[in-house]
């Protein structure tokens, strides 16, 4: 209520980049006056329902839902996202080098279609940087995940180098990391999904998290690889067997999209990647592809046009163990995870399932 009311039409009146980082830093300094975090929990927290919990990968999670990568890009607000309810959140997309991203305006709004249009081109502080604001936010009351990605002036013959430099830099502050290979914004980046380049890739982080936990002890982090939307049929096919050969311990299935079909706002013709409603159908699809292909066996977090309960339990019937929210999240404001997670409650009764480990997959059954 007081979102839609009052923050949403402020925001919406700003530039939409701006609105972003007034609300990520604004909800990253408030997260450090005393009491704050109390406040937000009291008003958007959601209770432990044991049907609800997800144990996936050797991690526990609260709740499935999750915040995706991209809103939170330089981890400076973990703690307050965590007070939201959510069960799980990315941070990043990180890069060795800071970098600045493409020129602006570089994010759009698409009122009508419920949408996002963005081109930010993995504008962060950098690897370094990021750590130390991971060590500040002390320890995560939620599962962090650690999203990676290459420079933009990194050739993709030396990917590998970026992703691995990532894994050296932040791998004591991540519960899990990410592979971004599937976003629009930096060019020839989509190309290291496909075959050998793939391959390559994955052993590369794979066998740096290895280095890395040889060096720090513990127990082994999950590696994910976040795919795009516009694979499909046997590209889709191959990618997610090379994934399987590589032994990642899961798909993101999936990020923003090229396609600009059916849309009717304006903004439709900016270039970028597209995420929010249109998106909806298309990543419940690719989830079941995914879940097909590897017979249920790889752990999928789906993305991608959650907005009601029914959005998310439909991914969760088609697939996915967890699943993660961004664009919902700016159009109807924090109330929505406790939204997402009560409704889910309701969708798993009405169906006579006790956990929502029993509802993963259930459309294939």
């Amino acid at each position: 209520m007081l979102y839609r009311n009052i923050a949403k039409p402020l925001l919406f009146r700003m530039d939409a980049e701006k609105a972003h980082h007034l609300t990520v830093d604004g909800l990253g300094h408030a997260s450090g006056i005393p009491g704050t975090l109390a406040l937000l929990k009291g008003m958007y927290g959601v209770p432990d329902y044991p049907e609800l919990r997800v144990e996936l990968a050797g991690l526990s999670f609260r709740n499935p839902v999750g915040l995706a990568a991209g809103l939170d890009k330089n981890a400076v607000a973990v703690q307050g996202f965590s007070a939201l309810g959510f069960g799980f959140m990315e941070v990043g997309t990180v890069t060795p080098r800071p970098q600045k991203g493409n020129d602006k305006p570089r994010l759009f709004r698409l009122p009508a279609d419920e949408a996002l249009v963005n081109r930010m081109g993995f504008n962060n502080v950098g690897m370094e940087q990021m750590a130390v604001h991971l060590h500040k936010a002390g320890r995560y009351p939620i599962p962090v995940a650690v999203n990676i990605g290459k420079n933009k002036d990194t050739p993709n013959e030396e990917a590998e180098d970026d992703y691995r430099k990532c894994v050296q830099a932040l791998y004591p502050f991540g519960d899990f990391f990410v592979v971004n290979i599937s976003s629009p914004n930096t060019p020839g980046l989509r190309n290291l999904q496909h075959g050998e380049e793939l391959q390559r890739l994955v052993a590369a982080v794979k066998q740096e998290m290895e280095r890395q936990q040889a060096r720090t002890g513990g127990a082994p982090k999950p590696m994910f690889v976040k795919i795009a939307p516009d694979v499909t049929g046997e590209e889709l096919e191959y990618m997610v067997e090379t994934l399987v050969q590589g032994n990642v311990s899961g798909i993101i299935a999936t990020n923003t999209t090229i396609s600009r079909e059916g849309l009717t706002h304006p903004n439709a013709r900016e270039t970028g990647g597209l995420s929010g409603r249109p998106l909806t159908t298309r990543a419940t699809e690719v989830i079941r592809g995914v879940y097909r292909v590897t017979q249920g066996k790889l752990p999928i977090i789906g993305c991608g046009g959650i907005f009601s309960p029914q959005d998310a339990y439909d991914k969760i019937r088609a697939g996915a163990h967890l699943v993660e929210v961004y664009t919902a999240l700016i159009y109807k404001g924090p109330g929505l995870i406790r939204e997402l997670n009560e409704g889910l409650r309701e969708l798993l009764r009405r169906d006579g399932f006790t956990q929502i480990s029993q509802a993963v997959g259930a459309d294939h059954h």
